[in-house]
């Protein structure tokens, strides 16, 4: 069965709306793993709008099951990883200021700088997933490199799911498929919902894991956290 990972970014952004502590990033954290979750995602940026680098610390000795830090690989953030240890980290090329993962890695351009970046992760026991596109060139390239995993940018499939979904899904299908052949772990995030999550699973009964955080949470607003949770289970279930 493929992995939800909740991204609770959201979550520490309506925090920092009020200041204080309402809600409690830990606490929905633990009630999210409670509800059914297989993993917690959370992105320290460096502006700290949402998650701040107080909140991976506290995160870090509390989530049991399987935690996730998704970030641009500075120094900062590899510092982050390697005091905290999650089991995953997820690098996205996002430049400083950015309002949210919008492209993913041009692994040929960039592969010396991503090679050592992976090679600092697994020095620290942790798996490495890079955020990368459906461009099959780079998703060899990422093998090469020696990526753990990589993690489709699905806004493309969401932004023209509605319209067509088959020719919205071909392209990530033929990826996976390249990712699996040269031996890649595969996951998916950004701009999953119910109304595309079931199709994408469908497709690629194969991915090791989805990252849901906006989404989910607005769903949450309606549903209850606890009945979102398993709504989003369901859609990944094996029939």
């Amino acid at each position: 069965m493929t992995s939800l990972s909740v991204n609770i970014n959201k979550i520490a952004t309506l925090r920092n709306a009020r200041g204080g502590d309402n809600p409690n990033v830990v606490k929905v954290a633990k009630d999210c793993e409670r509800f059914g979750a297989q993993g917690i995602t959370i992105h320290p940026r460096p502006d700290e709008r949402h998650i701040t680098t107080k909140d991976v610390y506290d995160l870090a000795p509390i989530v049991t099951t399987e935690f996730n830090i998704e970030g641009y690989p500075d120094e900062r953030f590899l510092e982050l990883v390697a005091k905290n240890k999650p089991a995953q980290a997820t690098l996205v090329p996002d430049p400083p200021g950015v309002l949210t993962s919008n492209a993913g890695w041009d692994t040929v351009k960039h592969h010396d700088f991503l090679k050592d970046v992976i090679s600092e992760l697994k020095n620290m026991g942790v798996r490495s997933s890079i955020f990368i596109g459906t461009d099959l060139k780079l998703i060899e390239a990422a093998a090469k490199i020696g990526t753990d995993r990589i993690e489709l940018y699905t806004e493309p499939y969401a932004a023209n799911y509605a319209k067509d979904r088959e020719k919205a899904v071909e392209a990530f299908v033929l990826a996976a498929k390249k990712a699996q052949e040269v031996e890649l772990g595969i996951n998916a995030g950004h701009d999953l919902s119910l109304e595309n999550l079931k199709y994408l699973k469908e497709k690629i009964p194969f991915l090791d894991e989805v990252s849901i955080g906006h989404a989910l949470i607005c769903d949450a607003l309606y549903f209850g956290l606890e009945n979102t949770i398993q709504l989003y289970l369901r859609e990944l279930r094996e029939e």
